[in-house]
């Protein structure tokens, strides 16, 4: 998540996928930890660490110890960090990023792939990829080979006016960036297509692309290997997420 100031702008969005996945592994948060407690604890957190010019913020759930495969509880322990921006708002980055399509491995379309969890195993493979070849981000394949994610963002194509991103039942993370700025794109009057397959020619006829996550808001695309893209639509929606930020942050 992150905070703008001492809170969390969409923090009651980020609880709600949290407490789905907690329930999905049958695991029970403990009744103290509700919004308003979350809330207090996170902004507590960004005082005591002096964390008042943006900050990133990760809350974690956990099972407590005992079992192997099988827990002797469901009971859980959380913890909460932050970690400094050096932004207090969404900025969209002045230099495009470089992309290309990682297909060494595959993510298969099931339920436990969709959570938001520590198992990061193909990303980590993925953003080595990148690096390794002097990109900046790579593209996450869903086991029939369709383009699904980036390594820690959704992704966007925009065509003739158009905003598509692939569908959640290809297997892509439910995050919540890409909720927001689905919503977003409709309040401008942008038609939005969120129930698509992605492939590779979809990326080479699109004028723009963008990634998203809960940190950086909106990140542009430059280039996926020789194609090249504009910013236009991301500059205009980087525009309208800060804006509702700071209304709801108000």
């Amino acid at each position: 998540m992150r905070a703008i100031g001492t809170t969390v702008p969409f923090l009651q969005m980020h609880i709600e996928r949290l407490r789905k996945g907690v329930a999905f592994m049958e695991m029970e948060l403990p009744e103290s930890l509700t919004n308003v407690y979350i809330e207090k604890q996170i902004t507590h957190l960004l005082n005591a660490n002096k964390h008042f010019n943006g900050a990133r913020i990760r809350l974690g759930v956990f099972r407590k110890e005992g079992g192997n495969f099988l827990p002797i509880t469901n009971k859980t322990e959380y913890y909460i960090e932050s970690t400094p921006t050096n932004t207090n708002n969404f900025q969209l980055n002045t230099k495009g990023i470089l992309i290309d399509i990682f297909s060494d491995y595959t993510k298969p379309v099931v339920a436990f792939n969709q959570l938001k969890s520590i198992n990061s195993h193909l990303y980590i493979k993925a953003a080595l990829h990148a690096q390794s070849r002097n990109l900046d981000d790579c593209l996450i394949l869903n086991e029939h080979k369709r383009i699904i994610e980036a390594t820690s963002s959704n992704i966007f194509i925009c065509s003739n006016n158009n905003l598509i991103t692939p569908s959640l039942s290809e297997g892509c993370l439910p995050g919540i960036m890409r909720e927001i700025i689905i919503q977003l794109a409709l309040k401008e009057k942008i038609t939005v297509y969120d129930d698509v397959c992605l492939n590779e020619k979809d990326l080479t006829d699109a004028d723009e692309i963008f990634l998203t996550n809960a940190v950086s808001g909106i990140t542009w695309v430059v280039a996926f290997r020789n194609r090249r893209y504009f910013s236009k639509i991301a500059k205009k929606l980087t525009l309208a997420l800060n804006e509702h930020a700071n209304m709801v942050n108000s």
